[in-house]
């Protein structure tokens, strides 16, 4: 059998990035610390930047060199605003998220080009980040700073407590507090403060790098990831119209071509056999006997046909049994592999599961000449894994019209993906991921 790991898939489709797995809380430390001290000195430089510009812009509005100059201000803030996307992963732990920004047409005039930034509203969240962002950042620079010196400070402090000057007339914070005034009684107080800074570092490093990061998300790709959810959502529904769109013409065709035209015949048998009863008995028997076999054939189709739409099967006693059944009856030999683990799952997404294997395994029979056939589910976390491999002639595609196509339909109105490779001469795979 073909390693499924081994094989390469080229995407078609995609969703929303998931989260990065959680990292060890040193190298979490070390991000959140380094965004933040990083965040302070790149919030001062783009306040400046960006006041200037503004304040430029604005006031020479009323001028032919305000427009310019407000352009190149929201620019700017583009620049910072894109800098800022490339550390934000590193505590929110989530993908880079781009917005789209307006862009002058091909061959617009200079003015046109300067007008663009200034009438696109995420260049202005750009520059209000960049400017607001100060005092976010000053805070929590602040708060990191304190921390990590009261850690390193109070947890060193038996190192240089020999160092700091104690005359007769000074007092010690352990001395108000009623601690005495020996060396002993200092360094054991300092240590204690520095344990707890110590301690409760990183939560309080992290809840400064997520203040200022999430801050970040808001103006900078708030947003864009709504457009994007947005975007997804009508594919999605663009998707399940059409999947629908599909079925119903799939079930129509195959009514028509098949139980419709053995009803007729047996709507025509019965008519001839009443006209027979009284004038061939023998031959009216005999046609109530084809009758019988039409219906007998009839109902065998309309069986065949409601495993398509939902097998009772699969609503009694799951996908694994009902994906066993439809590997029994393949034209050509299954190997069909599931994770012993997967349980039930939601109804929706155990009938799109069933619905992929069903069609690819269909495909196979009729495009592929493929000798045998190995299908593998299983579940990662919150997603279904289906893998379909035959050693078939390969060279298959995703287009409208093919049977592949409803398959990325379907599951793109469910909010899977579908992944294929098909080389010409074969192998086949076909990957569907699904959320379940």
């Amino acid at each position: 059998m073909p390693s499924v790991d081994d094989m390469t898939t080229t995407a078609l489709a995609s969703v929303s990035a998931e989260p990065s797995a959680r990292r060890p809380m040193l190298r979490q430390l070390a991000a959140d610390s380094g965004y933040v001290l990083l965040g302070f000195p790149i919030a001062v430089a783009s306040f400046i930047v960006l006041m200037t510009g503004l304040a430029a812009g604005v006031g020479l509005g009323i001028t032919v060199i305000g427009l310019p100059i407000l352009a190149g201000a929201l620019y700017a803030a583009r620049a910072f605003a894109d800098m800022e996307r490339l550390r934000m992963p590193l505590v929110l732990r989530q993908d880079r998220v781009r917005p789209h920004y307006r862009t002058a047409e091909e061959g617009a005039s200079v003015w046109r080009r300067v007008i663009t930034p200034i009438v696109d509203a995420q260049s202005w969240l750009d520059l209000a980040h960049g400017i607001i962002k100060l005092p976010v950042s000053v805070c929590a620079f602040l708060v990191t700073v304190i921390w990590w010196a009261g850690a390193i400070g109070g947890c060193l402090y038996w190192s240089y407590a020999w160092a700091i000057p104690n005359g007769p007339d000074d007092q010690d914070l352990a001395e108000l507090l009623g601690l005495g005034d020996s060396i002993g009684a200092r360094i054991a107080m300092y240590s204690a403060f520095g344990v707890f800074f110590l301690i409760t570092l990183p939560v309080v490093v992290r809840a400064s790098a997520l203040l200022e990061a999430s801050f970040g998300k808001a103006l900078l790709t708030g947003v864009a990831e709504m457009r994007n959810r947005i975007t997804v959502l009508e594919e999605q529904r663009a998707a399940a119209v059409s999947a629908e769109a599909n079925a119903l013409r799939r079930l129509e065709r195959d009514i028509h071509d098949g139980p419709q035209q053995r009803l007729v015949r047996l709507a025509m048998d019965l008519g001839r056999a009443q006209q027979q009863m009284d004038t061939d008995p023998d031959a009216a028997r005999r046609t109530l006997e084809e009758a019988l076999t039409q219906t007998r054939d009839t109902l065998a189709e309309l069986r065949a046909l409601s495993r398509g739409i939902a097998p009772p099967i699969l609503v009694d006693r799951g996908l694994p049994s009902a994906l066993a059944a439809l590997a029994a009856r393949g034209v050509i030999p299954v190997d069909l592999t599931i994770d012993p683990k997967l349980g039930r799952l939601e109804p929706s997404v155990e009938t799109t599961a069933y619905f992929v294997v069903a069609e690819a395994l269909t495909n196979v029979a009729k495009h592929s000449h493929a000798t045998e056939c190995w299908v593998v589910v299983s579940r990662a976390g919150d997603h279904l894994k289906i893998d379909i491999i035959d050693d078939g002639d390969g060279g298959a595609h995703v287009s409208k019209g093919h049977g592949l196509a409803g398959i990325a339909d379907r599951l793109r109105a469910n909010g899977g993906t579908l992944d294929v490779l098909s080389p010409v001469g074969g192998p086949t795979e076909v990957r569907a991921e699904l959320p379940c």
